[in-house]
């Protein structure tokens, strides 16, 4: 591990005198690319150092310890010190470990997610609804600014979709575990012998591309006024607001209608579209490297059950970290953040173990 840090640290050292010279210096761009690069290495780069100070105070501790010439209160003191400095060696080595892991590039990005009624018709719309509405009140609690794209609902409040964009501090990192499939067990309000149903609604959560990581063709899409799919509201279904993108490569179809303005609501379709395709290039290479996501929490597959909340128990158990709470209502209530740190520990551990 220790030699793979000091190769790293080279780098580091390397990239700081390239960024004095005259002609990376005047050349933005090159500039810009090694800058990022040296931004992301300096964590270790600054852990190896504290680590390489310490091992020499750590031995110059030791032979202090040992030295006869000098009378025994200072020895002693001289040996606290070497157990000491040892300990925090330790923990500095295992830091190095932490920060050999991999990390996602996308995790300092913000998302869209989309909430997607499954098994169980109305009950499913109803449930996705109150999935909506638990994201809006975790992103209140955590300072994201949500906004949502488009919605289609249905006559008892349900959600049949939802897509909103989430923007922030590391918000893919926080919301990147919740892709997948969310069964709920409950007595629907539409269940009249109060039989208990099992319902499903799927999340995908989407890094949000930027223009310069996906390029779209102006001839490749095909652009169509419409009017808002919602149930209504003062401005829904009035005018043709709305607009429906066709990317006529991939047939991907996108709608947005949550703006007042037709400008406003091409401007929104087409950041959908952007990480959509950006989304689908993720997938080609994750499909490469599916042995690696053997090591992660869940490979993000919307077919995959990941949660379970079983209303008559208030119980919310989450199958991949094999942990279940009792506190469904506070949790339906935006108090996710306990849980989201859990998923990041357990699949950093992962990981880890997949460096060693």
């Amino acid at each position: 591990m220790l030699n793979k840090v000091a190769k790293i640290y080279d780098r580091f050292k390397e990239l700081e005198q390239m960024m004095q010279l005259p002609d990376i210096a005047s050349d933005g761009q090159k500039y810009a690319k090694i800058m990022k690069e040296y931004t992301s290495l300096s964590p270790i780069a600054e852990a190896f150092m504290l680590y390489k100070r310490n091992e020499k105070e750590t031995e110059d501790a030791r032979l202090l310890s040992q030295d006869p010439a000098i009378d025994a209160e200072l020895r002693s003191l001289a040996e606290e010190e070497y157990y000491a400095l040892r300990e925090e060696g330790k923990a500095l080595r295992e830091q190095l470990q932490l920060l050999l892991i991999p990390k996602d590039e996308n995790d300092g990005k913000n998302v869209l997610v989309e909430i997607r009624q499954g098994t169980g018709g109305e009950e499913a719309a109803l449930f996705a609804a109150d999935l909506y509405r638990m994201y809006s009140m975790y992103c209140a609690s955590a300072g994201f600014k949500l906004q949502v794209m488009s919605a289609n609902e249905t006559e008892l409040g349900g959600l049949k979709e939802i897509v909103f964009s989430v923007s922030g501090k590391d918000v893919y990192s926080k919301f990147k575990f919740e892709s997948g499939t969310h069964r709920v067990q409950r007595i629907p309000v539409t269940e009249s012998n109060g039989k208990i149903q099992t319902s499903a609604v799927t999340v995908a959560v989407l890094p949000e591309a930027e223009e310069v990581e996906v390029e779209i063709l102006a001839s490749d899409i095909k652009f169509e006024s419409c009017k808002s799919s919602g149930s209504g509201g003062q401005h829904i279904n009035k005018t043709e607001s709305a607009v429906r993108l066709t990317h006529k490569p991939t047939g991907l179809v996108i709608e947005c209608d949550s703006e007042r303005s037709q400008l406003q609501n091409k401007e929104q379709a087409l950041r959908v579209l952007r990480t959509k395709l950006y989304d689908m290039k993720e997938k080609e290479q994750s499909d490469r490297i599916a042995s690696e996501r053997k090591s992660q929490v869940g490979s993000g597959d919307r077919s995959e059950k990941i949660r379970t909340y079983n209303f008559p128990q208030s119980r919310v158990t989450d199958h991949r970290i094999g942990k279940t709470l009792y506190t469904l209502d506070a949790f339906l209530n935006g108090n996710i953040g306990g849980l989201i740190a859990e998923l990041v520990a357990f699949d950093m551990a992962e990981r880890l173990k997949g460096q060693q």
